[in-house]
């Protein structure tokens, strides 16, 4: 085995060799005891500090039983994932209001949300409550947003941070995209 510096393919082999061991029931220990390897080979391969070769990685999926073509066609776990390119993140909503999450919540307590509003666009009349706390950061235009009977006009590189149990609404009153980057916890979308 030999020592690789950290790319996402590694980490998404790692994270696939936890993910077929933990559904075979096996422990890190098991599964080199049967496959004829050491206990920090297979910790060292879940965790990315060491590419397995070709043969060493074949003996191991042997023991669960798993060919390499099969291995290497899994998806990788969404718990595990660590990076996101644009495409992928979620779309939530779309139009004049359009939200794209970072993730899968099922697997998560924070939820990060990358925002844009169109020019006249809101989040509706209405006011929004949830059990959550949010906060974000305008990155390009502006926001107008409202928290209980407080009201404010935040600009690229202001921010915000409220308990979301209070009434509040977003609208975009520019003449351009307002594009805000937040988080949620609890998830609320």
């Amino acid at each position: 085995m030999s020592e690789q510096p950290s790319t996402q393919e590694e980490f998404e082999l790692g994270a696939r060799l936890r993910f077929v061991r933990q559904n075979a029931g096996l422990s890190q220990r098991e599964l080199a005891k049967r496959a004829g390897v050491t206990n920090a080979a297979i910790s060292l391969i879940e965790n990315n500090q060491s590419s397995p070769s070709v043969s060493s990685l074949k003996k191991i999926l042997e023991v669960i039983p798993l060919s390499l073509t099969d291995f290497f066609a899994l998806e990788p776990p969404e718990e595990s994932r660590v990076f996101f390119k644009a495409n992928e993140l979620m779309p939530l909503t779309a139009g004049p209001v359009d939200y794209r999450q970072v993730g899968d919540m099922r697997h998560h307590q924070l939820q990060i949300l990358y925002e844009h509003y169109e020019p006249g666009a809101d989040t509706g009349r209405s006011m929004l409550q949830h059990e959550s706390e949010e906060g974000g950061v305008v990155i390009s235009g502006s926001i107008e947003l409202t928290v209980g009977d407080r009201k404010q006009i935040l600009k690229a590189g202001d921010a915000y941070l409220f308990d979301s149990r209070q009434p509040h609404r977003f609208r975009n009153v520019g003449d351009v995209e307002c594009v805000i980057v937040s988080a949620c916890t609890p998830p609320y979308l």
